[in-house]
């Protein structure tokens, strides 16, 4: 049943049911019957948040860290708590302003800059251009696997067949779409009702679609979720996965993520999009503000039940990140899915759709309209056509911007997962929330300090995620990974200043609200605003304030004549008639002085065409006079709001120093769970010392008082003191490793190096010691060169750690140890193992905490060998993951005792070269 015809019919099929809900919206609109009048409808249309990530890396995200995937949802359920004071107040000055995008409301509140407004649109348009990659990878790769399941699902391009690739003409497709019910009116801010319709219904149907197969994963591959979790339970290496320690970066990983999803919710222009320009009333917040909450915790209700059943069925399930598909597929289903696939297909063109269109509108009006304006031609010429002009720039936008998403997809896609993708853009478009955030509380923010931390914040993010994207993907060197530039290695992007042990976003978010913010504020407080500046940020910071709706900001003259005659050239006859319709007037009236109402009416609707900035453009080039300065604002304002301001600024600050009190209160709990830990190891390392140095002291006493003590009996004493001194002195030199582990101050030299040449030395190095214990050493290597990034030296102690430990436990009478090297996907695994009594379930993680060593029974006796200090497993499996990799305890070995396994990744194809 899943051949290519079906597929392609069911999934354009979808695609033209969206199109008739879209026409049909639309055609409700203009019959005075809106669609989106309704709060649950409005909702619906935010949860264009929940994309192709979240349908398909939502899953991959928990297999690889766990619970970390649930920060994604929760910041967006924190920005939705802060509805009644952050987003009502954007959605009021946006309907005051008309608003069109993101980068028209940050321009508007910095004095309606055209500079400004560009560099925000410039940034939105990079930052965005991964994640419409990631929606098009995510629709190609679900259709292959589709397709070619169980076979492999290559979706890899080859420089001259790019036109037969499915990406290429999904993205067609999507702009032919997107241009008919994204550009069917030049007024931007005009509501997109059958967009907005179709949106929703896209919701519900990726919404059902994901509930569909975890009820079938749960309830058909397994009998209900006790049956799951109980094959779980007996499957130690899944035990620990949803705990909260597998959270990359432990407790900073945990707010850095959270914060990052926050300020992403407010700030990706497809959520600005949907959550301000298309909100036709500002109550509807109420009811979204706890049922866009409700919908995320539904379609996440399903991850970890479809991560766990996937990762216990193994290499059969295949990539985690298309567990959502493979499952239903490993079942041998057929309508199933074919469903999945399109609710993919949902999540993934929701998304393309929205963003593309907000993306369009800034590229339009922040980019190339500013251009236009200085051609001083068409403000003669081309009357009442030049709205026709601005749409086709819309559609020419609509496509480059899904060209552009094509080509990422096409040369970078690849060498990220769709998680990644996503929380690069994430990163990218947090960068904009300080200039929106504290242009909305702080009157003193100017626009040379948004300037300054907006392009410095963006630089970091550039620097420490987008460029190790091109390196990763052989498109820069790798050594900047590893060696940062020119050698400097506080430089790494990774870890920016030697700041390690972090992970990737929030390292990058750290160092880029730090750019961002402390140029904002400090610039700011250096620099003068002017006076439209002054004027804007009263109205931005007290939006919420009764008295300053009705507000008219212009002073200056004009005749009507000539108003009308600028709102027909730039936007038509039809769009002036709507604005000149409730103008009291003479019959003959063009020489008739206009009104502040009109002139502000006018301004609206050339803003809602065309920008802000470019409408303060247009209107001061045939107004004469100034705008209202900031002095007439304050005075419309009522006076009580100042004494309002003042309580709702106590009233945070209590509530701050309540959070620091819970914060200093949780943050001593941790000093005393420290201290305790701290007790136990001095207990063990106490203990584990005052073995050596006891039998030395033992053996000097007897040779101090035993003058006549034979010469032969004298030297073994004096070699029992010289072979514990060596113990001690091993035993001392271990602990310092364990503490430069954990304290992250373990120095290595990361190299490119060939691991089956390396383990040759490593067996070299212990075939005498093996040979005088007896053991039969056999090496297997399966793969060679096999090329990584690591350090040689502290590579080479782990594995002669690994071979000595397999040469002490093995077999008593014929000990047997076997290393195998083996390419395993992207990585190389090492695995040494023995013919002893081999490791049981339980004791598989505790043999890699610190001065644990497992009980060796009578048949397995180390024929006087000592049992070693308990910390060599530890430190091998800190060093191997400081390299990137893993080290682990098996669950058998092919010679009947212990398998210990090391993984460490492929070297980069340039640093092979």
């Amino acid at each position: 049943m899943r051949t290519d015809p079906i597929i392609l019919t069911a999934a354009f099929g979808y695609l033209a049911l969206l199109f008739v809900v879209a026409a049909w919206g639309d055609r409700r609109a203009e019959a005075g019957r809106t669609v989106i009048g309704s709060p649950t409808v409005y909702a619906l249309s935010i949860a264009v948040y929940c994309t192709a990530w979240t349908f398909y890396g939502s899953v991959g995200r928990a297999a690889e860290r766990g619970p970390s995937f649930l920060l994604i949802y929760l910041g967006p359920t924190l920005a939705m708590l802060t509805a009644p004071f952050l987003l009502r107040k954007m959605v009021r000055i946006a309907a005051r302003e008309r608003i069109t995008s993101i980068a028209d409301f940050i321009s508007a509140r910095y004095g309606k800059s055209t500079g400004l407004g560009a560099l925000v649109a410039l940034m939105a348009l990079i930052t965005i251009t991964p994640y419409i990659a990631l929606q098009l990878k995510a629709i190609t790769v679900s259709h292959a696997i589709l397709i070619n399941y169980p076979d492999s699902a290559d979706t890899t391009l080859t420089n001259e067949s790019f036109w037969v690739d499915k990406s290429f003409w999904v993205a067609l497709v999507l702009a032919v779409f997107i241009i008919l019910f994204g550009t069917r009116h030049l007024d931007a801010s005009e509501r997109h009702e059958g967009m907005v319709a179709a949106i929703a219904l896209e919701s519900l149907v990726k919404l059902a679609a994901f509930l569909a197969v975890g009820l079938f994963v749960v309830f058909g591959l397994f009998a209900g979720p006790g049956d799951l979790f109980r094959q779980v339970a007996l499957t130690p290496e899944l035990n620990d996965l949803m705990s909260l320690e597998s959270v990359p970066g432990g407790v900073t990983g945990w707010v850095g993520m959270l914060v990052l999803a926050f300020l992403a919710f407010i700030t990706l222009p497809r959520q600005f999009q949907v959550l301000v320009v298309e909100n036709v009333d500002e109550r509807h917040l109420k009811r979204a503000s706890w049922l866009f909450p409700l919908y995320m915790l539904l379609i996440n209700l399903f991850v970890i039940p479809i991560t766990l059943a996937g990762l216990l069925l193994g290499e059969a399930a295949g990539n985690p990140d298309s567990f959502v598909l493979t499952l239903p597929l490993l079942a041998g289903t057929e309508a199933l899915p074919l469903f999945v696939f399109i609710g993919g297909l949902s999540a993934a063109t929701g998304m393309v759709i929205v963003e593309t269109i907000a993306l369009s509108t800034m590229v339009s009006n922040q980019l190339v309209m500013p251009l236009l304006l200085r051609l001083k031609y068409l403000h003669i010429n081309y009357q009442g056509r030049l709205a026709g002009w601005l749409l086709g720039i819309r559609r020419i936008s609509i496509v480059l911007i899904l060209l552009l998403g094509y080509l990422y997809h096409a040369l970078i896609g690849d060498s990220y997962s769709l998680v990644t993708i996503g929380l690069v853009s994430f990163a990218g478009a947090a960068q904009l929330a300080p200039a929106l955030l504290l242009g909305l509380y702080w009157r003193g923010a100017t626009r040379q300090g948004a300037t300054f931390g907006l392009i410095a914040g963006f630089a970091v993010w550039v620097y420490t995620l987008l460029l190790p994207g091109f390196a990763q993907s052989g498109w820069l060197s790798a050594t900047l990974l590893t060696d940062g530039p020119w050698g400097i290695g506080w430089l790494t992007p990774y870890a920016l200043f030697g700041l390690n042990g972090w992970d990737i976003y929030t390292h990058s978010l750290l160092w880029s609200m730090m750019a961002n913010v402390g140029l904002l504020v400090g610039v700011s407080l250096f620099t003068r605003p002017t006076t439209l500046e002054q004027t804007q940020a009263a109205l931005f910071t007290r939006a919420l304030h009764p008295n300053l709706q009705t507000t008219s900001l212009w002073r200056g003259q004009t005749t009507r004549g000539e108003l009308s005659e600028l709102l027909e050239r730039y936007l038509g006859a039809t769009a002036t008639q709507r604005v000149f319709a409730n103008a009291p007037h003479r019959d003959d009236a063009t020489e008739e002085p206009a009104s502040t109402e009109l002139i502000t009416r006018a301004e609206q609707a050339l803003a809602g065409s065309l920008g802000s900035a470019s409408a303060r453009v247009l209107i001061n080039s045939v107004v004469r006079g100034e705008a209202v300065d900031l002095a007439s604002i304050l005075s419309i304002l009522d006076t009580t709001s100042q004494t309002l301001e003042s309580n709702r600024e106590l009233e945070q600050k209590s509530q701050e120093l309540a959070r620091i009190g819970e914060e200093l209160r949780a943050a001593n709990e941790r000093l005393r769970e420290l201290d305790r830990l701290k007790d136990e190891f001095v207990a063990m390392v106490s203990h584990e010392l005052r073995t050596p140095l006891t039998s030395i002291r033992a053996f000097a006493e007897i040779l101090r008082d035993s003058d006549k003590m034979p010469d032969e009996k004298r030297q073994h004493f004096l070699g029992v003191i010289v072979h514990e001194s060596q113990r001690l002195s091993r035993l001392i030199e271990e602990i310092l490793d364990l503490a430069r582990l954990e304290s992250g101050r373990l120095t290595l030299n990361p190299e490119t190096l060939d691991l089956a040449e390396l383990a040759r030395h490593s067996v070299d190095a212990i075939s005498r010691l093996q040979e005088n214990r007896g053991v039969t050493l056999n090496v297997k290597i399966d793969i060679e060169p096999a090329m990584i990034v690591g350090d040689s030296d502290r590579l080479e102690q782990v594995i002669i750690n690994l071979l000595d430990n397999a040469g002490k436990f093995a077999d008593r009478d014929d000990p047997q140890v076997l290393l195998r090297l083996y390419a395993h996907k992207k990585h190389f695994r090492l695995s040494v193992e023995d013919n002893g009594p081999g490791i049981s379930a339980e004791e598989r993680e505790r043999v890699f905490e610190k001065f644990h060593q497992i009980e060796q029974s009578s048949g397995s006796a180390t024929r006087g060998r000592p049992k070693g200090s308990g910390l060599g497993l530890p430190i091998s499996r800190g060093i191997v993951a400081h390299l990137g990799g893993r080290l682990w305890a098996g669950e058998g070995s092919t010679l009947g005792g212990a398998c210990l396994v090391m993984e460490l990744p492929n070297a980069p194809e340039t640093e092979r070269d």
